[in-house]
């Protein structure tokens, strides 16, 4: 770096800020320490500005599925947002298995990240709790623990199962099913709001209908399958479908289109989460966004702002305002309802 500012006739705190991207620099001075920094294809040691800065300008991701196009949003979204700051990302998934996700955690912790985000697959708090001792700071996104006061990101998840369950109703479904998620708030609450748009809308919940998919992020092809077959057999079969997320609405969708039924007429289906392929499908699927980039977008920003503060600042919830998108798979003519 002192080379390369005795080059240039600048000091090396101003190479310092180019290679951390910081926006303290003209576009000038910036584009000649980049084209130097090339030509003599220079390293910065980050171990050892790690030990001078006590950071590591690290952030730990901890998502339950990798593949999972959700999470990847999130992940590129978070990415984008602290790479201008000169932070960097590293993901890891828990494969929604609680051990797992502390054996991913712990792993962290000894690298000595500076901040963790976590969509967690854990019921109780006892981990996060280990996190606060050794005073790293963490932000939850999609899915809230019960009794821990912490930063959090997410969806309004009661409202995404009114949302989606209302609509259903709205185009004449009478008997509408639900492909549950695991046993975490996103889940809980969808579910919790179907129910009580079926109660608004005077519909019976009926428990046949409801198929629990533990694993609600992982394993969707043969879950959203497995799912749909069993709704298939019940008497009567249900004309409606709300599924958990958009990866088992498309495969319960698909089993259904395979067993000649059609779609929206003999059932409707919605997913949650709008991925950016939902229209390209068979059956364009209808769903509910949760603003993934936006989700990412804020929990990075609340990492930041933690980071960048002398005095931890106290926990913030950002909780978003779902939206429904109408595509094929529930657009079709609406039914007169009975007047009883």
């Amino acid at each position: 770096m002192k080379d390369i500012a005795r080059d240039l006739g600048v000091s090396v705190i101003t190479i310092s800020k180019v290679l951390r991207n910081h926006p303290d620099v003209g576009d000038q001075t910036r584009k000649r320490v980049l084209a130097r920094v090339k030509e003599l294809d220079y390293r910065p040691n980050l171990a050892a500005r790690s030990l001078v800065t006590g950071r590591t300008y690290l952030i730990g991701l901890v998502v339950p599925d990798l593949l999972h196009p959700f999470f990847a949003e999130i992940a590129k979204s978070i990415s984008d947002v602290l790479r201008q700051s000169g932070y960097y990302l590293i993901v890891t998934s828990s494969d929604e298995d609680p051990e797992l996700e502390e054996q991913e955690i712990d792993q962290l912790l000894a690298r000595r990240l500076d901040t963790l985000i976590v969509a967690s697959c854990r019921t109780t708090v006892d981990l996060f709790f280990r996190i606060e001792k050794q005073n790293t700071p963490y932000v939850l996104i999609d899915r809230s623990l019960p009794g821990l006061t912490a930063n959090f990101v997410g969806v309004d998840d009661d409202a995404v199962g009114v949302l989606a369950t209302k609509h259903l109703i709205d185009i004449g479904c009478k008997r509408i099913a639900h492909i549950r998620g695991p046993e975490t708030s996103p889940g809980i609450r969808r579910m919790e709001g179907y129910k009580r748009a079926l109660a608004q809308g005077g519909l019976k919940i009926i428990d046949d209908y409801i198929i629990a998919e533990p694993k609600g992020d992982v394993e969707t092809q043969q879950g959203g399958r497995e799912a749909m077959r069993q709704l298939l057999n019940r008497e009567p079969r249900p004309d409606g479908l709300f599924c958990f997320n958009d990866p088992l609405a498309m495969s319960a969708m698909n089993y259904a289109l395979d067993q000649g039924l059609r779609i929206p007429e003999d059932i409707a289906v919605i997913g949650c989460g709008n991925l950016h392929y939902d229209d390209s499908l068979r059956v364009p699927l209808s769903s509910i966004d949760q603003h993934s980039r936006r989700i990412g977008a804020e929990a990075a920003r609340i990492a930041l702002v933690i980071l960048k503060s002398k005095v931890p600042p106290k926990p913030e919830s950002v909780v978003l305002r779902p939206e429904l998108i109408v595509r094929a798979s529930t657009q079709r003519r609406v039914a007169r309802r009975e007047v009883s």
